[in-house]
């Protein structure tokens, strides 16, 4: 069974993308044709980019590094949970995905983005598509844009899908599988 790591990419604490992140996972594991991990970047707590080497290299000096690969070279493919602050992607996803290069390669990825606003973060995974395709992931032509993120989430941190989100859900993830090579449902 393909391997998908579901990437939460905000390292707030308070931040939205883990109960989204929980939510998709869970959507992922109910489509089937993956077996799903979730990732939180807050938890991997990546420091500013710190190797010596390029990433392109392959050499890594530091043991969060090493861990971090084998992380993402376990993988077969991604969906990666990604907020938008001020039009952009955050700092931190950006540096997480620099520590990596050859891991990346080949790799399907899909994009949920979201925001607080109307336009559910899809300016920040427009301007993610030219950094992901630099590092060879293969990006799905679908994504999910979720406006209004903080009437989503309630106080006990669960998210609060809106109706159709989970079809629009599950394009995302029949086109990962079929870009993995997954025989879709």
């Amino acid at each position: 069974m393909s391997r998908l790591h579901v990437i939460s990419a905000s390292v707030r604490p308070t931040s939205a993308a883990r109960p989204l992140a929980r939510w998709v996972a869970e959507q992922a594991r109910e489509r089937g044709g993956f077996d799903v991990t979730p990732v939180d970047l807050g938890e991997i707590a990546l420091p500013f980019l710190d190797e010596p080497e390029c990433a392109s290299s392959g050499i890594y000096t530091h043991q969060h590094t090493r861990d971090w690969s084998a992380l993402i070279d376990s993988a077969d493919a991604f969906l990666f949970v990604l907020p938008m602050y001020n039009s952009g992607f955050t700092a931190p996803f950006k540096n997480a995905i620099d520590f990596l290069y050859r891991e990346w390669q080949g790799k399907p990825v899909g994009l949920v983005s979201y925001s607080a606003g109307p336009t559910g973060g899809a300016p920040a995974a427009e301007m993610l598509q030219p950094v992901l395709k630099r590092v060879g992931m293969v990006p799905a032509e679908r994504s999910v844009a979720i406006a209004g993120i903080n009437d989503l989430v309630d106080g006990s941190d669960t998210f609060r899908a809106p109706e159709g989100l989970a079809g629009e859900l599950a394009g995302v993830l029949d086109e990962v599988a079929a870009l993995a090579g997954l025989v879709t449902a």
